[in-house]
C-alpha cells in the first residue's frame, strides 16, 4: 500500500528541529556505503519504478507529476518523515483550524510566473493572499538607534541616524530619504556583514544619487517616505554607485520590503500536499540515500531505512537533494567538475522561532499583519493574517534570522531559543512574560536541518554577471549519465519556489529525451 503523502501535522510541541550541535550534519563514510549490486534488500514498494526521484521537495514532486504525465513510471525517495523540503508550514494542533506557522517558504513573489502556473494548475488561486511586509502597515515598528519606532512615525528618528552616520548637509531632501530608507531596510533585513558596512556603502551610493531627480518617487502625508524600489527601477545606474556588499543583495531587500508578495492562505504546504496528490506513483518516506551509483546506463541507489540496508537499480534518478546533503554520500561515476560543484555550492542560514499565543495581543497595539523589525537576536518579527477559530489562539512568528544572526540562534538547544526570543520580545510586548500567554512554540534551524544543510544556496546569486551565474547554473544542472539534478541551486532564481519548479521542468525534459532515445 502506498504511503500518506501528506505532510504530518502534531500537537504543539516545543521544538520541529532541535540544532544537533553546531553545524552539526549527518556525514556517510565512504566506507559505509556498500555497492548496490551487493546490498541483500531492495527498495519495497517501488514496483519496478522506472525514475527514481530524491527528494519529496517541490522539485522532486513538479517532476514527478510530469514525468507521469509523459507515461514515465516513477518512484519518490524522500529521506525524513515528511514531504515538503523547506516548504514547511508547522500546525499547532490537529483540528481544522488549528493555528499555524510557517518555518519555511512564506512568499511568493507574484511576478514568478512558474510558480503562479502551478498554483492555477493546483486550484489554488483563491487562496492568494497579499503577504505583508516591514514597510506595508503603519503601525508596525523599526529598529532606530533612538528604539522602537511606529512606521508612521520612523522618517525623523531614520533621518537622524544618517546625519549621525554621513556629512549631509549638501544632500536634496528626496535623497536624504533615499539614504533614511534605504539604511532601514538594510538594518532591518540585512545579515551582519551588510549592516556592519552600512555608511560606506551609503557614502558610495547618495553622491550619484543627489544628481538625479527623486522628487517624483517621494510619497505619504507628510511627504517622508520614498518608493525605493521605484527609485531603482526606473534610475538602474544607480546600483553602479553602491558597494559591492549593497549591489549583492539590493534586489533581495527591494523584493521583500515591496508590495508584489503573495501567500497561500491555510498554509504554503498546501502547494506541496496537492503536488503530492497528483503523484500517482509511490512517495516513500524514510528512505535516505547514502551512496549513488551511475553506470552501465542506469543508476544504482543504498539507501537506509529502519536500520536495513536497501538496493536499487534504475534506468535514470532525479537528484533533487541540497548539495550540502550530496556532497557527504558516497559517489561513483561522477566526474571531477560536478564533484567540484557539489562540494563548493554555498548555503546561507535561516532560522525561524514560531510563538503559540493564548490570543493576538499585538492587535490592541495596532498591529494586524505584516512585520516588525525588532532587532537584536530575533531580527524580523511577523503577524501572520488570523485564520481558523480564535479560541485556538493565534501565532506570532517571533524570529525570522538570516545568515550569521540565524547561526546565533541556531547553535542554542530549541528550548533555549525559545526561551531567548520571549525574552528578547517581552522588552516590546510585556504581554509575552505574562503566565499562560505563549501555549507552545516551534523552531526551525535550517543550518543544522539533517536534510537540508543550510536554507537556500547562494553560490552564483552574488558576485557573478548574468554570463557568470548562467555557467554556474549549467554546471549545477549538468546530469552525470543517467543521473539528473534539480533543485534550486539549478535554477536562475535560487531560494524561491519558482527556482525549484524551472529546474524541475528542465530536467523532466532532459530525462525523457534520454529514455526515449533509449529505445
Amino acid at each position: 500500500m502506498r504511503e500518506s503523502t501528506k505532510a504530518e501535522s502534531g500537537a504543539a510541541v516545543q521544538a520541529v528541529e532541535a540544532v544537533r550541535g553546531a553545524g552539526a550534519v549527518d556525514m556517510v563514510d565512504a566506507a559505509d556505503a556498500v555497492d548496490a549490486a551487493d546490498a541483500v534488500e531492495a527498495v519495497p514498494g517501488d514496483r519496478g519504478a522506472g525514475i527514481a526521484i530524491l527528494g519529496a521537495g517541490t522539485a522532486g514532486l513538479v517532476a514527478a507529476w510530469e514525468l507521469e504525465s509523459l507515461g514515465h513510471r516513477v518512484v519518490v525517495l524522500e529521506g525524513s518523515e515528511r514531504i515538503g523540503g523547506r516548504v514547511y508550514t508547522h500546525r499547532f494542533g490537529t483540528g481544522e483550524g488549528a493555528p499555524h506557522a510557517e518555518l519555511g517558504a512564506m512568499r511568493i513573489p507574484s511576478g514568478h510566473e512558474l510558480t503562479m502556473r502551478y498554483i492555477d494548475r493546483l486550484g489554488l488561486r483563491p487562496a492568494l493572499r497579499p503577504f505583508r511586509t516591514i514597510l506595508s502597515d503603519e503601525n508596525n515598528y523599526l529598529t532606530t538607534e533612538s528604539g522602537y519606532v511606529r512606521v508612521k512615525d520612523a522618517s525623523g528618528p531614520l533621518l537622524a541616524d544618517l546625519r549621525r552616520r554621513l556629512p549631509t548637509a549638501s544632500y536634496a531632501p528626496a535623497t536624504m530619504l533615499l539614504g533614511a530608507w534605504l539604511g532601514a531596510v538594510v538594518r532591518a533585513m540585512g545579515p551582519a556583514e551588510l549592516r556592519d558596512n552600512l555608511t560606506a556603502d551609503l557614502a558610495s551610493l547618495l553622491p550619484p544619487a543627489d544628481r538625479v531627480d527623486l522628487t517624483p518617487y517621494v510619497h505619504g502625508p507628510a511627504a517622508d517616505r520614498i518608493d525605493l524600489g521605484a527609485v531603482f527601477r526606473a534610475h538602474p545606474e544607480l546600483r553602479m554607485g553602491c558597494g559591492p556588499r549593497l549591489y549583492s543583495f539590493l534586489d533581495d531587500l527591494l523584493l521583500e520590503t515591496g508590495t508584489g508578495l503573495m501567500c497561500l492562505s491555510g498554509g504554503m504546504s498546501r502547494l506541496t500536499e496537492r503536488l503530492a496528490d497528483r503523484v500517482r506513483g509511490p512517495i516513500l518516506r524514510r528512505r535516505e540515500v547514502v551512496a549513488l551509483h551511475t553506470r552501465d546506463g542506469g543508476v544504482g541507489l543504498t539507501l537506509r531505512h529502519s536500520g536495513r540496508r536497501l538496493s536499487a537499480r534504475y534506468p535514470a534518478a532525479l537528484c533533487t537533494l541540497p548539495f550540502s546533503v550530496l556532497r557527504h554520500m558516497a559517489m561513483t561515476g561522477v566526474d571531477d567538475d560536478k564533484r567540484e560543484v557539489i562540494s563548493s555550492v554555498e548555503y546561507g542560514a535561516a532560522t525561524k522561532v514560531a510563538l503559540h499565543c493564548r490570543e493576538a495581543f499585538w492587535e490592541r497595539d495596532g498591529i494586524t499583519g505584516g512585520g516588525s523589525a525588532t532587532g537584536g537576536r530575533t531580527r524580523q518579527t511577523y503577524y501572520p493574517p488570523r485564520e481558523g477559530d480564535p479560541a485556538l489562539g493565534a501565532v506570532l512568528l517571533g524570529s525570522y534570522a538570516i545568515a550569521e544572526d540565524a547561526d546565533l540562534l541556531g547553535r542554542i538547544p530549541a528550548q533555549a531559543r525559545h526561551e531567548a526570543v520571549i525574552g528578547e520580545l517581552a522588552r516590546l510586548y510585556p504581554e509575552l512574560g505574562e503566565p499562560g500567554t505563549v501555549l507552545g512554540a516551534a523552531s526551525m534551524a535550517w543550518a543544522g536541518h539533517r536534510w537540508s544543510n543550510g536554507c537556500t544556496s547562494r553560490r552564483w546569486r552574488h558576485g557573478k554577471d548574468a554570463e557568470g551565474r548562467a555557467e554556474e547554473m549549467r554546471r549545477a544542472a549538468r546530469p552525470q549519465g543517467r543521473l539528473f539534478f534539480a533543485g534550486e541551486h539549478c535554477s536562475s532564481t535560487p531560494a524561491w519556489i519558482n527556482g525549484a519548479i524551472e529546474s524541475a521542468l528542465a530536467a523532466v525534459t532532459a530525462v525523457d529525451a534520454a529514455l526515449r532515445g533509449s529505445g
